[in-house]
């Protein structure tokens, strides 16, 4: 399978095809992670103890975590597009297998947890991959855009892949979700076939078929590690996302529980939340680029972890989920901004490792708040721990701002 080179982009990437065609294939992905995720919890609360159930539904994060910086040097070795194909395949036939097994018999766990380790090991090659194409697609002057409309479909797979997954499991049990979220993963694959890719400048390119795969991942690590801006753009990301995602995800059940708001209150919380992300992402799309990218993405997290800390101390629902709502638009645009950077700010060659990085950041260490919030707030209570967390997600804010590289950072225009 080979690259088809594109000449440099001439239209606005929400009205460039080769995008959109990508946006697509990334939007019917991650809905079909989402159904994916919900019909795996689903089958193993059904064939097990809770624990077991969260034992099977977590195992994935394991194998993603460990391989993913390998996973970004084979991005970055063989070519986003490629990887991105053929670990979305693999996808998409492990899923629709599992499917045919179930229609047919009930394995038990056994099958979940095998069905849970191969999803998270091909995940950890398909993330940076998935993450290093909009740079090989687009101008670096859309890449701005691009993040706004891909914070946009994970919006929608977040508001449509669980009813979707909810009536996959009514209409036909587990094996029918995941059949569904087989289907859904496999629209993505004619349209990323169809996504042509910029080839990177011949020195690059060399400069990649030239070392091992070892040196490739030690390279990246020390490219990101001494890179002006990339090195503490990631200390900020590490700290933002170590301070957010305790209290926006077990610590708002708790809050909501505490409050007597029920689950329907946690709903409109987080619907909230969702709504200011959206603004945001909608934001960066129609308007393509913000003037000082550094600054707004350290400014916005700051004011943001305010509002998380306050979204605690909210007198009703009414107001918590108003402080939701801006928590998703400060933090939102604050996230997208980074990504932004870290993809106009990376070298083409490196962008699979960096990409690793990022997520490894933010799906490896930053998830370890969770049980550490959920035990601090059975101590302390929900206050002092939505505060405690809101001032290390401010710290990452900082962190930004104190960086040289970072404040004065702006995007291509």
């Amino acid at each position: 399978m080979t690259d088809v080179p594109i000449p440099a982009a001439s239209l606005p990437a929400h009205r460039d095809p080769n995008v959109l065609r990508w946006v697509g294939a990334y939007t019917a992905s991650m809905v079909g992670d989402t159904v994916f995720f919900l019909a795996l919890s689903w089958a193993a609360v059904q064939n097990g103890t809770p624990a077991q159930a969260g034992l099977v539904t977590a195992v994935s994060a394991v194998p993603r975590a460990l391989l993913m910086l390998g996973g970004g040097v084979v991005a970055d070795r063989l070519g986003p597009r490629r990887v991105v194909i053929g670990s979305d395949t693999v996808r998409c036939l492990t899923v629709l297998a599992v499917a045919a097994v179930l229609f047919a018999a009930d394995p038990g766990l056994w099958l979940l947890a095998l069905l849970a380790v191969v999803f998270g090991t091909v995940d950890a090659v398909f993330m940076p991959a998935v993450g290093a194409l909009p740079a090989r697609i687009t101008g670096k002057d859309q890449l701005a855009r691009v993040q706004g409309m891909r914070g946009l479909a994970i919006r929608f797979a977040a508001v449509v892949g669980a009813p979707l997954g909810g009536l996959g499991v009514a209409v036909g049990g587990a094996a029918a979700a995941f059949a569904f979220a087989g289907l859904l993963i496999a629209v993505s694959v004619p349209l990323l076939v169809s996504v042509r890719m910029r080839d990177l400048p011949a020195d690059d390119a060399s400069d990649v078929r030239q070392t091992t795969a070892w040196r490739d991942l030690v390279g990246g690590l020390r490219y990101v590690r001494r890179h002006r801006v990339l090195g503490p753009l990631m200390i900020a990301i590490a700290l933002g996302d170590l301070g957010f995602v305790g209290p926006l995800n077990v610590g708002l059940t708790l809050l909501a529980d505490e409050r007597g708001w029920g689950a329907s209150g946690m709903g409109w919380v987080l619907a909230g939340f969702g709504t200011g992300a959206g603004v945001a992402a909608l934001l960066l799309t129609v308007r393509g680029r913000l003037p000082r990218a550094g600054c707004v993405a350290a400014g916005a997290i700051i004011p943001g972890a305010g509002a998380i800390a306050a979204l605690a101390q909210a007198p009703g629902l009414p107001v918590a989920v108003g402080t939701a709502v801006l928590v998703g638009l400060l933090t939102g645009l604050s996230g997208a901004m980074c990504g932004a950077l870290l993809q106009t700010q990376s070298d083409p060659a490196y962008l699979g490792r960096v990409t690793a990085v990022g997520g490894i950041v933010s799906l490896g260490i930053a998830p370890l708040s969770m049980p550490l919030s959920a035990a601090a707030i059975g101590v302390w209570g929900t206050g002092p721990v939505f505060a405690v967390s809101a001032a290390v997600c401010g710290l990452g804010g900082v962190v930004a701002l104190c960086a040289p590289g970072v404040r004065r950072a702006e995007l291509p225009k």
